[in-house]
């Protein structure tokens, strides 16, 4: 019989008669390495542990213990789920399954009624009930036109086979239940113990708008318990730390779908926060010796056909707007080109560079509603954009200024978990990108410089420049485990090219300048968000939208005195509440707790007559009675030292290099 070469991951090699199965390689090797196996790897496809080997090449034993194994677990969980739905539901239709780092989904159709939340507990016993009768998956070949008749009357089924160019599909089959495709499930269903279905939600089919809407079924599934028990712990603190949910709970803001999706309206609360910290960076800005200015959201298409978003970002932009009258206004993606005019407006001399121009700048994007996600996608967000355009020569001076001036921002936000990525284009697909090589090899090289010359630790990323230009980006870490850009500072050669920027340099010739594109703290929408999830909803006090909630024991005898101190409070600028409510007290205190309020001062008799506050700070059980000034003093230099709590010496040693 023929014999194939397996070629292991330490280059060992092995001959095997074909049609060996990873079952038998592995108890070639080691019986225990047999115990452990659940698939096998060949060329980079993963086999069933069962399935005849026939190719010699690269090959691997999956074990438990790789991600890859853990994604034939959850395949197979996949597949459980969809012989207990069957069970349950015999009208049930199927559409697309997947498993993943996250866990893995199933997509129903049943036209008596979706699968609902509160069903999962039924559909989880089912489950539990196919994998301890530990029935064998028959698996075999099966000719396509067979399995079209077996699922003429599923169109999802039907669609996906219609898609396969093959004559014979791999089939796996439980009971009843029919499934197929090249995912390698588990020889035995008894290591699928320990999993959970986690939620249901509409996904399009295909995840095209246009298709019908089916119900995805959410779950995950470890070989352990102990990590299946961490994972579910994980998944309870991304809830609590969901933005979306911290911003109904506490009132920040709100999406209406009936007046349009990726359009957030802010509430009073959101409106606050959003409003001190663009307070906040306007202030810093101008400091920096930036010019804030405000442009319209509006634009004539030929700007965009100018600056090249057009070519390179269209898929990404608003439709344009026929006014009737040949010409077209195009609702901005970006706020650069608008930056260009206001440099363009004027002449401008090697005097007067580096010119800093920035905004608070509303900006649009054509983003598909299945992609939507509170604040952290949107369609309409603003910017904290700012552009300088400067001489060559001023590029690192410049390059150090933003640098420092970001290092000082994250000291106030308590921001210390972050990265630096040096963000190339990508070599090998170069056509979305602006066509200039000398150009890139010349920017690239300019920033990495700068770069290593202020000592950064940096990484390097190939496709991840603007079309325009590299750039560094600042990827902090999220409160969820994930990872987005925050901060970025862009280097572009193009854009004062194309709309041909020049001053007068000091040998009275006309020279081009450098555009630098930063982004502080990116946009309000997003980094609202991030901070949300951060602070798991409890701001510091510089930042909460109500400060101090004041609360009369007895609302005869002291509400004078409460209003006393609102009054004081607030001419001194804290964003103060005076609780009247007819309510118990307890429950106002547990309610300004509920709410994340840094201070609770409540007031009774003693305080009235010493003139004192009876303090709670949130998150604290016991409270403390201060005289009204000192606690006027302390909470002003709260809010006036950004509630700092350490985060400074971290960033010291960056902000030490920058000096």
């Amino acid at each position: 019989m023929a014999e194939i070469t397996l070629t292991f991951p330490d280059q060992s090699q092995r001959q095997y008669e074909a049609g060996s199965t990873t079952l038998d390689v592995a108890k070639s090797i080691a019986s225990s390495l047999a115990k452990k196996a659940v698939a096998g790897e060949v060329n980079g496809t993963i086999v069933d542990l069962e399935q005849p080997l026939k190719q010699a090449g690269q090959f691997r034993i999956l074990t438990s213990d790789d991600p890859e194994g853990l994604q034939v677990l959850r395949h197979t969980a996949a597949f459980v789920l969809g012989a207990a739905l069957k069970q349950l539901h015999g009208d049930v239709h199927f559409g697309e399954h997947q498993s993943n780092e996250d866990g893995f989904y199933l997509d129903t159709d049943r036209a008596a009624g979706q699968v609902a939340i509160n069903e999962l507990p039924a559909i989880k016993k089912a489950m539990q009930k196919v994998i301890s009768a530990n029935q064998p998956i028959e698996r075999k070949l099966v000719d396509k036109a067979e399995l079209l008749a077996e699922f003429k009357d599923d169109p999802y089924q039907t669609s996906l086979l219609n898609a396969i160019d093959a004559v014979q599909i791999n089939v796996y089959r439980l009971g009843d239940y029919l499934s197929f495709g090249d995912h390698a499930l588990l020889k035995s269903l008894a290591p699928l113990k320990h999993f959970e279905l986690l939620s249901v939600a509409g996904a399009y089919w295909q995840g095209k708008s246009s298709n019908p809407m089916l119900q995805r079924i959410y779950g995950t599934a470890f070989f352990k318990a102990a990590d299946l028990d961490g994972d579910l712990k994980r998944r309870a603190e991304i809830k609590e730390r969901d933005h979306r949910t911290i911003g109904r709970d506490l009132d920040i803001f709100f999406v209406d779908p009936e007046v349009g999706a990726g359009l957030p309206y802010w509430m009073p609360n959101g409106a606050t926060i959003r409003r001190v910290i663009e307070r906040y960076i306007i202030d810093k800005e101008v400091a920096n010796g930036y010019e804030h200015v405000y442009t319209p959201v509006l634009a004539n298409l030929n700007l965009y056909k100018t600056s090249g978003h057009w070519d390179h970002y269209r898929e990404d932009m608003f439709p344009p707007m026929d006014m009737g009258d040949g010409e077209f206004l195009e609702l901005r993606p970006m706020n650069c080109p608008s930056h260009i005019q206001i440099y363009n407006h004027h002449n401008r001399s090697y005097r007067e560079l580096p010119i800093r121009i920035a905004e608070l700048g509303m900006m649009h994007r054509y983003e598909k509603s299945g992609a939507l996600s509170g604040l952290q996608r949107v369609r309409e967000m603003t910017l904290n954009d700012g552009h300088t355009f400067l001489a060559q020569d001023q590029i690192k001076d410049e390059f150090k200024s933003v640098l420092k001036m970001m290092m000082e921002v994250y000291d106030d936000f308590n921001i210390t978990d972050y990265t630096f990525r040096l963000s190339y284009r990508d070599p090998a697909n170069t056509e979305k990108y602006f066509d200039d090589d000398a150009m890139w090899n010349s920017a690239q090289a300019m920033l990495k410089g700068a770069c290593d010359e202020l000592g950064l630790d940096y990484y390097e990323a190939e496709g991840e420049a603007a079309f325009y230009g590299p750039k560094l980006d600042v990827q902090t870490k999220t409160a969820l485990g994930g990872e987005e850009t925050m901060s970025t500072i862009q280097l572009d050669f193009m854009l004062p090219e194309k709309f041909d920027l020049k001053y007068t340099g000091a040998d009275g010739q006309e020279h081009r300048p450098v555009m630098m594109h930063r982004g502080i703290v990116g946009t309000m929408e997003r980094f609202i968000a991030y901070l949300m999830e951060i602070y798991k909803g409890a701001f510091p006090t510089w930042l909460a939208p109500t400060q101090v909630e004041v609360i009369p024991v007895n609302l005869d005898l002291h509400t004078d005195y409460a209003k006393d101190i609102q009054k004081q409070l607030a001419a001194a600028g804290v964003r103060v509440k005076l609780d009247l409510r007819n309510e118990k007290m307890g429950y106002k205190i547990r309610e300004a707790q509920t709410q994340k309020i840094p201070y609770t001062l409540v007031v009774g008799d003693e305080e009235l007559k010493a003139q004192t506050v009876s303090v709670r700070r949130y998150g604290e059980k016991d409270a403390a009675d201060e005289p009204i000034k000192i606690f006027r003093d302390s909470i002003l230099d709260d809010i006036h030292n950004y509630s700092r709590t350490g985060s400074g010496k971290v960033n010291a040693e960056i902000e030490s290099k920058l000096d």
